[in-house]
């Protein structure tokens, strides 16, 4: 089994323009799970292309994000599964395992 890797970390943040807030919540907009989501697999494929994501093993988003908000996003690599950790302000408001393609697996 592959040593453990923790990869860099990352940030992103989402625009408070973003078209997904406008109905998430008026008035109140907090950033939907599916669209933060979307940012971490999206930050671990920029940085890992030869082993992208294939699925998602679980997930848990413990506090809202709100817009314009800087997240910050740690991986921990270990075999074919990415445990990973969004903060704001040394707050985990996201968590949970991403599945990747190994080396040398074909893509269906």
């Amino acid at each position: 089994m592959p040593r453990p890797d923790v990869s860099a970390d990352t940030t992103f943040c989402i625009a408070a323009g973003h078209p997904c807030l406008d109905g998430h919540f008026p008035g109140n907009p907090i950033a939907p799970g599916v669209l933060i989501l979307e940012e971490v697999i999206a930050a671990w494929n920029h940085d890992h292309a030869a082993e992208p994501v294939s699925g998602i093993a679980n997930v848990k988003f413990l506090a809202p994000l709100r817009p314009d908000t800087p997240v910050a996003v740690q991986f921990l690599r270990v075999g074919e599964i990415v445990k990973f950790s969004c903060q704001v302000e040394a707050r985990t408001i996201a968590q949970g395992r991403l599945l990747i393609v190994s080396r040398g697996a074909a893509l269906d």
